[in-house]
């Protein structure tokens, strides 16, 4: 059956779909909107799957703040094209709305929520078939504590922090913070926070690190003393170069790869353990000097630490817990 223009604009008005897409969802359903509607929903859900392995690397960002509590939720797309959408920020915006209304605490009960006559989860699908990207929700996140602070890094919805301070002091304070986590990236408060898992991959990193490095200066050390070219030394590519240039023989270069190989285990079998260890907790306190929030640099004033900015403010004041999200690979 025929559809008339206003048929097909009322559809559009209410589904935000394209005009062709709204006039074939009204032809198939004879006229029916809810079925129209249905058959659009259907279709996002379509090419939901469709796109299933498409990588959603863009989106919107947000956070809320309500007292004592924050959330955190991205809005995931393919394109920033569809990011910057009106209609799809808007969504974003509805759904954290929707999550802080309903004091949610996982991702599956904000994905349950309703968003008028639809779920949040059948809503993202939708939106999905309009634009004709893969789209998802990620990095939800909530914190709690006696004064919480957002921060949405040059207002651009791609990345965005929330740090909880132990105390109520001037909102710039915690802002300052919240910039600092959002350009040093911490993985924990302090060192206490730091999980085990993560020190013990760290050390066992750190001293297969160390032993390399050794090894590494006895071969250099043992190359000099036979006279051999530390350059032309450095791999096979260099030492065929050294060859076709005449500058060493074939035979030389097998002796060299034989004193990188006999050299380099001899040391690594021999490498005083107390050493070892001593050199890798070395690298676990830098680790922790860059990796804690606390103990990091503050970035306007490198010759103080973040802790130390707290206490200039309140001999008392600390964070407690933070959190960040962002669409950019790092």
């Amino acid at each position: 059956m025929a559809v008339t223009l206003a048929e097909i604009n009322k559809l559009r008005q209410k589904s935000q779909a394209g005009l062709m897409d709204c006039k074939k969802a009204l032809t198939e359903a004879e006229g029916d909107m809810d079925k129209a509607m249905e058959i659009l929903r259907k279709k996002g859900q379509l090419i939901a799957a469709k796109r299933s392995d498409r990588e959603a690397s863009e989106g919107c960002v947000l956070t809320r703040v309500n007292g004592k509590h924050g959330m955190m939720i991205a809005l995931k797309c393919e394109t920033d094209f569809v990011a910057k959408n009106a209609d799809f920020v808007k969504l974003a915006n509805d759904i954290i709305d929707a999550a802080m209304a309903n004091d949610c605490k996982t991702l599956d009960e904000v994905k349950a929520l309703k968003l008028g006559d639809q779920t949040v989860e059948e809503a993202v699908t939708y939106r999905s078939g309009v634009t004709g990207e893969k789209m998802e929700l990620d990095g939800f996140m909530t914190i709690d504590g006696e004064q919480i602070i957002a921060y949405n890094h040059m207002s651009g919805n791609f990345l965005c922090t929330l740090v909880a301070l132990n105390k109520a002091v001037d909102e710039q304070v915690g802002k300052n913070v919240a910039m600092q986590i959002a350009a040093m990236a911490p993985i924990a408060v302090d060192q206490t926070n730091v999980p085990q898992e993560i020190i013990d991959k760290e050390l066992e990193v750190a001293r297969e690190k160390t032993k390399v490095e050794q090894a590494q200066k006895a071969v250099e050390n043992a190359l000099k003393k036979a006279g051999y070219n530390l350059y032309i030394a450095e791999n096979d590519e260099h030492l065929n170069e050294g060859i076709m240039k005449g500058s060493i023989t074939e035979e030389q270069a097998e002796d060299i790869r034989r004193i990188k190989k006999e050299v380099a285990e001899e040391k690594m079998a021999n490498l005083p353990a107390q050493m070892v260890e001593g050199i890798a907790q070395g690298r676990l306190k830098k680790f922790f000097k860059e990796s804690c929030l606390l103990e990091q640099a503050y970035i306007d004033d490198s010759k103080i630490t973040v802790a130390d900015y707290l206490k200039s403010i309140d001999k008392d004041l600390t964070v407690t817990d933070f959190k960040r999200f962002t669409l950019r690979s790092e």
